[in-house]
């Protein structure tokens, strides 16, 4: 029998059905950690995961290291993922640190920012894409442990956190407690079959989940049609 499906922060997308393998939304106050090295398509299911929540009324925070609010836009248009209004009407607000990485000096205090600025939380779910990049010169193992106990603090007021973490990013000292605490855990591969690349999600954990969870799925992503449950890649 299926829980209390208010205590889910929705996804639902039937044009690829992704909410039928992850357990029909987010559980409300989870930390997902979604785990790949580069190419592996951490932010294309981050962008498909954000315009699920924006289909649903889910207000949500998005920090990223890799794109300005255009880019960030026009990526997600080509994708047919369009959310332009909910860009306007700050449903979903969108914080680029790339100007600042792209142009500055290396910089050693983005843990303390992520923990002290103002507006960051206050949303239904706030993603940092790609957090290992954001605070891959800042962090050690005390740090760490500093940061996941103040997420857990924000996931405590029933909020959602997801980061997408390059595991080449870190130490195996400092992934491992993030490993350990995730709610949610997933993990993307790609694998050469007979040429073809092809990428594979992997979800290790899911916890508190109120629907089925696959434990392997096979994706693609295409322009104008964003992400494809592949079923032809995992057997």
């Amino acid at each position: 029998m299926e829980g209390n499906t208010s205590n889910l922060i929705r996804f639902n997308f039937e044009r690829d059905g992704l909410h039928r393998h992850l357990g029909g939304g987010l559980p409300k106050g989870t930390l997902t950690i979604i785990s790949g090295p580069v190419g592996s398509g951490k932010s294309a299911i981050l962008q498909r995961l954000i315009y699920g929540f924006m289909l649903h009324h889910h207000s949500t925070t998005l920090i990223s290291t890799e794109m300005t609010t255009k880019g960030f836009l026009d990526q997600m248009d080509s994708l047919d993922y369009p959310i332009k209004k909910n860009v306007m009407d700050g449903s979903m607000r969108f914080v680029p640190v790339f100007p600042i990485i792209g142009t500055a000096k290396k910089r050693t205090d983005f843990l303390q920012r992520l923990r002290t600025t103002k507006g960051l939380y206050e949303t239904d779910v706030i993603a940092v894409d790609t957090f290992s990049a954001l605070v891959m010169n800042d962090i050690d193992e005390s740090k760490s442990l500093e940061m996941i106990s103040f997420f857990k603090k924000i996931t405590g007021r029933n909020r959602a956190i997801i980061l997408t973490i390059d595991p080449s990013d870190l130490s195996a000292s400092i992934m491992s407690p993030f490993r350990s605490v995730a709610d949610i855990l997933i993990e993307l591969k790609t694998e050469f079959v007979e040429g073809t690349m092809e990428h594979i999600m992997y979800v290790t954990r899911y916890s508190h989940a109120l629907g089925p969870v696959s434990n392997a799925v096979g994706f693609r992503i295409e322009p104008r049609a964003g992400f494809i449950v592949d079923i032809t890649t995992v057997a």
